[in-house]
């Protein structure tokens, strides 16, 4: 019988979660952008204003993946869920997870009263863009992302 547990991040997580983030740059080829630290997640996520929330989810006891969020705002749409993150280990896909970690984002944002949801994906990445493409969302065109490094 399949056990599937999803529970939110605490500071004892932090070690397992920049694990996951790193795993995660390597499958988006990018290992070399990943800068923040083990203090910046402790800091940032369980300090004294923390910034963004994180959820763990294991399959028959093991650590399976995870996913991140913070809340931003929209002048045009307000209060706004961004999932920065949502990643499943290679050997846990194609089991539902990933779609079990997604929906309890969705009920989240519901839950703290999100106008809703963002995020991102590579273009490169089909078998991400055909599991959201399920949840009958918009892919933005037009829009450049833009990020200036400090």
């Amino acid at each position: 019988m399949e056990q599937i547990e999803i529970r939110k991040a605490g500071i004892e997580d932090v070690p397992s979660i920049f694990g996951l983030v790193k795993e995660l740059a390597l499958f988006e080829k990018a290992t070399n952008e990943v800068s923040s630290s083990l203090e910046d997640f402790i800091q940032h996520g369980f300090g004294e204003n923390p910034i963004f929330s994180a959820n763990l989810i294991y399959y028959q006891g093991n650590l399976a993946g995870f996913s991140l969020w913070y809340f931003r705002f929209s002048t045009w749409k307000g209060k706004r869920f961004y999932l920065e993150d949502l990643f499943i280990k290679e050997e846990y896909r194609s089991l539902g997870l990933g779609k079990l970690l997604l929906d309890e984002a969705v009920k989240e944002a519901k839950h703290t009263h999100c106008t809703g949801m963002m995020w991102q994906v590579l273009d490169w990445n089909e078998s991400a863009i055909q599991f959201y493409s399920k949840y009958s969302v918009k892919f933005d065109t037009g829009w450049l992302n833009v990020h200036l490094d400090i």
